[in-house]
């Protein structure tokens, strides 16, 4: 068995026999990298799709296809994958832990000794290498987003490099301010100024006025470091129970107007929808506070799965309605301003009919509204809370915002994949697909726990984290010596083919023209093929639940 998917599955304090469930279809040629980035792409997916596949047949009370059982009574209690990674450490408490209240899955419950099918799941290489490039193929009548702008990039500075992110007009102006230049000021006068200072230096400078850059660090140097030391001694993610809450009740049918319809603990329908196994989040409500690009691609993933999910942005701040497009299909967009009073109303009707809460604000940030997850758990008992970030909520970084190109900068990973000392990218935006699908992996993980014994939840990720899990926890695929042909398919896997990604991107209507997306890679036996909507004009939609 695959040890980096055994890894991510122990994570989530699953049942590590579940696995078996799992078959992969290689295709050669899919992102090409020196770290192990493939490998870890596929295995994000195949947790995510496996956790899918398992609340599926949870919600679909043993109808699913398939040999395989699962017995309900607690994955995480018996076998290998007992506790998950890191029991006794950091994440003591968490998955596995057992006890009603002890902090993780498989303490049994209602559904304790009922036994469900679980369908089986593939994964294709080919699949998850078209969907962590979506936003590279995202079209709208044929016009393509360029992810970043010119002031996004590396630097030479007077002692090596330095990387900066300036996608949003607010990052921009404060990285030219923080570097003493006009506004407007094009890259040229940028690499000017930056070739004068220390990578450190600047560093510095640009997070105290409230830009974003990052000295290029070597892997060892990271490694040594007191964030990336904390970051070592953490799990991929935490998957916890943070006290008790009732089991999921029958959602009657809300009519959209805010916390009409909900069941015990504002929980979704208990049983099969008419959709089946097609739609195991249906009648699950999501509140979607997160932006680019991890945490929407999380949502996005439960929008499939039928969720309904409301993402909610404040109107001050910008956002690329190219980017919605890759990442708001299946989902509805609203602005609220939470300093308002009015739309802070009608934000808290929302929250109150809520089954889970999924943020990726830098940590503290959404606390003064009382969004911290500690607040949420306690002021709505049954919810699950998600909450991912760039460098972790703790340690010195804990309060920084960052971005995948950032995290990659700072942790090693652009020095290894760069050439003579001049760093590069990895050939996808690997950690923030990567954590997006950990993440809805980790809230499917919780909704399953939670019908089977009630329970309040929360998730944590970082990119920081999964960066750590490419670079030290990802077993690469080693080729036959000498080999000169394609490798012979491994045990569960079909034989690879070239990888074309023609066959994993679809054309649409949309709102706003013809949309062309990538298909999503998450996929099991009676799962969606594709979403059940395209997505609108951001923020457009009316503040509102409609499951």
């Amino acid at each position: 068995m695959d040890q980096t998917i055994t890894h991510a599955w122990a994570a989530l304090g699953a049942d590590p026999g579940l696995l078996e469930r799992v078959s992969y279809e290689r295709v050669s040629g899919t992102l090409p990298a020196r770290l192990p980035v493939r490998e870890s792409a596929r295995a994000a997916v195949a947790v995510c799709a496996l956790a899918a596949a398992e609340l599926a047949a949870e919600v679909a009370g043993g109808t699913a296809a398939g040999p395989t059982a699962q017995r309900a009574g607690g994955p995480g209690a018996e076998g290998p994958g007992a506790g998950g990674p890191g029991a006794g450490g950091p994440s003591a408490g968490g998955p596995g832990a057992g006890g009603p209240g002890a902090g993780g899955p498989g303490a049994g419950g209602p559904g304790a000794g009922r036994v469900r099918a679980v369908p089986r799941v593939r994964v294709d290489d080919g699949a998850v290498a078209t969907a962590f490039h979506s936003e590279r193929f995202a079209t709208l009548d044929g016009r393509r987003w360029d992810g970043f702008a010119p002031l996004s990039r590396f630097w030479r500075t007077a002692d090596g490099w330095v990387r900066t992110h300036a996608n949003y007009p607010h990052h921009e102006a404060r990285l030219l301010a923080a570097l003493g230049l006009p506004a407007g000021s094009d890259a040229d006068a940028v690499a000017g100024a930056l070739a004068g200072w220390g990578a450190a230096e600047a560093e510095a400078a640009v997070y105290a006025a409230g830009g974003l850059a990052v000295a290029v660090r070597e892997a060892a140097e990271w490694d040594a470091s007191e964030q990336g030391a904390l970051v070592a001694g953490r799990p991929l993610l935490e998957l916890e129970r943070l006290g008790d809450a009732p089991g999921p009740g029958r959602r009657t049918g809300g009519d959209g107007d805010g916390a009409a319809g909900a069941g015990a603990g504002g929980s979704g329908p208990d049983g099969p929808g008419p959709d089946g196994l097609g739609a195991p989040c249906a009648g699950v409500r999501v509140l979607d506070l997160t932006r680019v690009l991890a945490g929407p691609v999380a949502t996005r993933t439960l929008a499939l799965l039928g969720a309904d999910v409301l993402r909610v942005d404040a109107p001050g701040l910008p956002e690329s309605q190219e980017a919605h497009n890759d990442t708001g299909l299946g989902k509805r967009s609203a602005l609220l301003d939470l300093a308002h009073g009015a739309d802070r109303r009608v934000f808290d009707e929302l929250l109150d009919a809520a089954d889970v809460v999924v943020t990726g604000y830098r940590p503290g940030a959404l606390d003064r509204f009382g969004l911290a997850p500690e607040a949420l758990a306690e002021r709505r008992p049954g919810l699950v809370v998600a909450r991912l970030s760039a460098w972790g909520a703790y340690g010195p970084w804990g309060g920084r915002r960052g971005f995948d190109s950032l995290v990659q900068a700072a942790t090693g990973i652009a020095l290894l994949e760069g050439d003579e000392g001049r760093p590069s990218a990895l050939p996808a935006q690997a950690l923030d697909h990567g954590t997006g699908y950990l993440v809805a992996a980790g809230v499917l993980r919780a909704l399953t726990e939670r019908r089977r014994g009630g329970g309040t939840w929360r998730v944590e990720a970082a990119l920081a984290q999964t960066a750590r899990w490419l670079t030290h926890g990802t077993e690469p695929e080693a080729p036959r010596a000498g080999a000169t042909e394609p490798e012979a398919p491994r045990a569960g896997e079909r034989p690879g083919r070239p990888y074309e990604p023609g066959a994993w991107l679809v054309e649409r209507d949309a709102p706003l023209g013809r949309l062309r997306h990538a298909l999503s890679p998450v996929s099991y036996e009676g799962g969606p093929a594709d979403w059940a909507r395209p997505p609108g004009r951001w923020g457009a939609d009316e503040p509102r639940w409609t499951a």
